[in-house]
């Protein structure tokens, strides 16, 4: 049998999976320019986003491409003076709608549950 912790674990895990694109296309949609890799794990850091992508900076590239090949972020790669070049993200048009319904349906769903865990049934 699995402690609670183990739980809890799976649990944060199932959550993350269905809420990074979410986060990183939020990200990218409050921000005045394109973002690199590193620059997007900062804000998330800055915000203390303690369950999207804690600690785990590279898991957060290929929900980037994966956006990208969906069409919601477009990129770019520009060289760096201080290293190897840096591959910078901004938000599409078809990104921005795209947030606007995920947003949407983010809010319903978070009041459906919390209705449910706080036990009001109205």
């Amino acid at each position: 049998m699995e402690d609670i912790a183990a739980q809890i674990k799976k649990f944060q895990k199932e959550l993350s999976t269905g809420t990074v694109s979410l986060v990183l296309l939020a990200v990218l949609g409050q921000s005045r320019q394109p973002l690199y890799g590193y620059q997007i794990a900062k804000r998330l850091e800055e915000l203390g986003d303690e369950g999207a992508l804690a600690g785990k900076q590279s898991a957060l590239y290929p929900v980037l491409r994966n956006l990208e090949a969906s069409g919601l972020l477009a990129s770019e790669v520009e060289p760096s003076v201080s290293g190897p070049p840096r591959r910078y993200y901004r938000i599409t048009k078809f990104g921005r709608d795209v947030l606007r319904e995920w947003m949407a349906a983010w809010e319903a769903t978070r009041e459906s549950v919390d209705k449910v865990l706080q036990g009001d049934w109205r």
